[in-house]
C-alpha cells in the first residue's frame, strides 16, 4: 500500500507539503497540488483525509477528461485544450488533461470522482449515449461538455454545429459545379460506438447532398494515413465518377491525398478536397494547402471553461446550450471540376 512519503517522492515535494494538500491548513500553489493530486491518484492513494479536507473547500483544480490513443493530440485536438488552459488561468484555476474514463473504464472515473480532486470537469469526445456522463453527475460533480449526448436535458454544453458546417461544405462544393462528392467520416467502430461528431456529420451530409439533388456516398475510414488510403479507393470503387471528396478524419487525409497522387489524380483539377474540423496548422501542411471547415477549437475550450467557472460560482444556474459553426476557408484544393469521364462526372 502506497504511504505519503511515496506520494512525496514521486511528486517530488516535501511530506509536509503531502500533508498540507491533504489538511488544507496552509496554502499550496495549484501547481504544486496538481503534481501531488496526480501522484496520490497514480499510486492509488486515498486516504480519508483526504476526502474530508477537499470536500469543504476548492481545490482550485478543474479536470479536461479526454481519452486518448497512442496517436496523441494532433493540432486541431491542441486547439481545445490551449483555449480551455488559458480560460483556467485567466480565473485563478490549475487545468488538469486526463485520459480517465476513456475506452470505458469507468471504474477508473468513479474513483477519480469520489476524491473530489477537481472542483469540476469538462468532458470532450462526447458519445450520444455517454456512461462517462451519468458517473459525473451522480457523484455531483459539476459538468460542462464539449460536445454532446443525445439528450441534452439539463447538461451544459458547447459543440460544433455540424449541420450548418457540413452543409456550407457541401454548398462550396456544389457551387463549383461538384455533382459527385463522397464524403469520408471516421471508421465504422467509430461510428458504431455512438460518436456524436461522426453521427451527426453522416446525417447532415444526406440532408445536404440530397437536397442539391444528389446521391450521397459516404466511405468510413480508419484514423490513419493507411486508412485514408483505403477509403480513397473505396470512394473510387462506389463512385467512380468522384470529383469532390468531403472528409472529417485528419488522420487520414493525409492517406487520402497520397493515393489521389499514386493514381496520378491530380488536386484540384481532377478531384477537389475540404477537410472539416481542421485547424489552419493541419490545413497548410498539404500541398496544396487544405480548403478548410476551420475548427473553433480554441473558442471553445474556452466557452467551456467559463461555463464551468460560472457553475462553481453559483453565477450559472442555467444550463448554457452553444452551437458554433466552422469557418469555412478556401485554399488550393477546390476547383471547378474537369471532365475526366464521357459523362462529364
Amino acid at each position: 500500500m502506497a504511504t505519503m512519503q511515496d506520494v512525496a517522492r514521486l511528486a517530488q515535494v516535501s511530506v509536509s507539503t503531502v500533508s498540507y494538500v491533504l489538511t488544507g491548513t496552509r496554502p499550496i500553489s495549484p501547481a504544486t497540488r496538481a503534481k501531488v493530486l496526480a501522484a496520490m491518484t497514480a499510486l492509488d492513494y486515498q486516504p480519508n483525509a483526504m476526502a474530508r479536507g477537499l470536500a469543504s473547500r476548492r481545490s482550485r483544480i478543474l479536470g479536461l477528461l479526454l481519452p486518448m490513443d497512442e496517436r496523441g493530440l494532433g493540432a486541431t485536438e491542441t486547439a481545445f485544450v490551449t483555449g480551455a488552459a488559458a480560460a483556467a488561468s485567466a480565473v485563478g484555476y490549475h487545468l488538469v488533461l486526463s485520459p480517465v474514463g476513456g475506452g470505458g473504464d469507468l471504474d477508473e472515473l468513479r474513483r477519480l470522482a469520489s476524491q473530489r480532486m477537481f472542483d469540476g470537469v469538462v468532458l470532450m469526445e462526447v458519445q450520444l449515449a455517454d456512461e462517462r456522463v451519468t458517473v459525473l453527475r451522480q457523484a455531483g460533480v459539476p459538468l460542462v461538455l464539449i460536445g454532446r449526448t443525445g439528450d441534452t436535458g439539463g447538461l451544459s454544453y458547447v459543440d460544433i454545429d455540424f449541420e450548418q458546417t457540413v452543409r456550407e461544405a457541401v454548398a462550396h462544393l456544389v457551387g463549383l459545379g461538384h455533382r459527385q462528392i463522397v464524403y469520408v467520416n471516421h471508421s465504422a467502430e467509430t461510428l458504431a460506438s455512438g460518436y456524436g461528431p461522426a453521427l451527426r456529420t453522416r446525417d447532415a451530409f444526406v440532408t445536404a447532398v440530397t437536397g442539391h439533388g444528389l446521391e450521397p456516398v459516404m466511405i468510413p475510414a480508419e484514423d490513419s494515413a493507411a486508412g485514408g488510403r483505403a477509403a480513397l479507393a473505396a470512394a473510387l470503387a462506389r463512385a467512380p465518377g468522384l470529383t469532390a471528396v468531403l472528409a472529417m478524419n485528419e488522420t487520414a487525409i493525409f492517406g487520402i491525398l497520397g493515393e489521389l497522387t499514386g493514381r496520378g489524380l491530380a488536386v484540384p483539377d481532377d478531384v477537389s478536397v475540404v477537410s472539416m474540423v481542421t485547424s489552419p496548422q493541419v490545413a497548410e501542411l498539404a500541398t496544396p494547402a487544405l480548403t478548410a471547415m476551420t475548427s473553433p477549437g480554441s473558442a471553445m475550450g474556452r466557452i467551456a471553461i467559463e461555463t464551468l467557472v460560472r457553475q462553481l460560482d453559483g453565477a450559472g444556474t442555467a444550463c448554457h446550450q452553444q452551437l458554433l459553426p466552422c469557418a469555412l476557408e478556401i485554399r488550393g484544393s477546390t476547383a471547378a471540376p474537369r471532365r475526366r469521364h464521357p459523362d462529364g462526372g
